[in-house]
């Protein structure tokens, strides 16, 4: 018995000991915006290694004795950004440095839907290192054959071959089953309704999710009416009408992550000046342009992306292709579109996080992850001022911008 209680005093003092070496950091002085619509004026954020330990105003928060202390007075914090639609490099040392560049511009988390043929995403999504994004994958989606394109999706053309190939990812353990619904302006055959809702069917018997790359309303209304879990896009061909809103409304945790197209207007990306080449800058600018037909292309889905949010529809933010600052201008497009701020916000941070199944981040609470971006003014403003980034911390460690 006296073994017994010096070895549990023992493990005991060790655990105290290792506990009490944990740095913990305390960031006081400034605004914290939740995640989840709220704010805290002159807050206060204890951080313990990576884990946010205590938040909230700095009256009710008492800081631990030898802290570290940051001060953040005039500065907003607010959860790091999670890309709910990406297309990342698929060579695992690409999709390190695609990984590093998205937590420089304050993206904690990308969920890649669909193109990843090898497995460079399945090795590194268990990796938690501080100065890199999270990823998370589809692995290879599935499509109607589409010569010409990539041939990374599973092609399918029966029920069988459909099942088999949502089998296949469900053994992968993939984090959600991706499907691509469009002819492509009419070039490649549509995945048809049996199929996917084969696919559909096979990948729910499995446990699994699915998010639906869609173009037009009718697509949209039949796959909403065989169950899929997420639109990657938005309806494109046509203002919405009361019927879908309807299926919409019906299926509470549906998540549609609208990746809006370009305005189609002049804009100034200054501010990326320092962050990418001067040479990718210049061509990036030259093309920000007014452009009529873009547009009437962005209001169509500007007008449906306000009625779904007024709806009460839950948003994600995500942005497709492979850049990493995209989040930022993707929150700008959907505040044009009608919705506010702090809706976005939300749309980027915990619903994101919450659709992509990042565990422990997305908001600003004790208990979570210390996932944040500290900004020199605040987004509820101005969205944009989600792109005046002072600093980036990712699992309770400062990122090297």
């Amino acid at each position: 018995m006296k073994r017994l209680l010096s070895a549990a005093a023992v493990i005991a003092f060790a655990f105290t000991t290792a506990h009490a070496q944990v740095p913990v950091t305390v960031f006081e002085g400034g605004r914290v915006i939740i995640g989840d619509g709220r704010a805290i004026d002159n807050a206060t954020i204890v951080v313990q290694g990576d884990r946010i330990t205590q938040v909230g105003s700095a009256a009710a928060v008492k800081a631990p004795a030898g802290a570290t202390r940051v001060s953040l007075a005039g500065k907003t914090v607010m959860p790091a950004i999670v890309d709910a639609h990406v297309h990342t490099s698929t060579t695992e040392a690409e999709l390190v440095a695609d990984l590093q560049r998205r937590a420089r511009f304050g993206v904690g988390a990308a969920l890649s839907l669909g193109l990843d043929g090898t497995e460079a995403a399945f090795v590194q999504r268990g990796k938690t290192g501080p100065t890199l994004a999270r990823i998370f994958t589809a692995g290879r989606g599935i499509t109607a054959p589409e010569k010409g394109r990539t041939e990374v999706p599973y092609w399918v053309t029966t029920a069988d071959e459909a099942r088999t190939a949502v089998r296949e990812l469900a053994a992968k353990k993939v984090d959600i089953v991706k499907i691509w619904v469009d002819d492509r302006d009419g070039k490649f055959p549509k995945l048809t309704p049996p199929l996917y809702t084969a696919v559909i069917d096979e990948a729910h018997k499995n446990q699994q999710r699915v998010t639906a790359h869609i173009f037009s309303l009718e697509d949209a209304k039949g796959l909403l009416r065989a169950g899929v879990d997420s639109f990657a896009h938005g309806i494109r061909d046509r203002d919405i009408d009361d019927e879908i809103v309807g299926l919409f409304k019906a299926r509470p945790n549906f998540v549609l992550i609208p990746n809006m197209p370009d305005r189609g207007v002049a804009v100034d990306y200054s501010w990326l000046r320092g962050q990418i080449s001067d040479g990718e800058l210049q061509k990036i600018q030259a093309g920000a342009t007014d452009r009529p037909q873009a547009q009437q292309t962005f209001g169509i889905q500007a007008r449906n992306l306000a009625k779904l949010a007024a709806a009460g529809v839950k948003i994600a933010v995500g942005t497709d292709g492979n850049t990493p600052w995209a989040p930022h201008v993707e929150m700008a497009d959907m505040v044009a579109s009608g919705m506010t701020p702090a809706q976005v916000i939300v749309a980027a941070t915990r619903n994101a996080a919450e659709f992509v199944r990042v565990p422990n981040t997305g908001t600003i609470e004790a208990g979570k992850t210390a996932d944040f971006l500290v900004l020199d003014a605040n987004p509820i403003d101005d969205i944009t001022n989600t792109r005046r980034i002072s600093a980036v911390y990712l699992r309770g460690a400062a990122v090297a911008r």
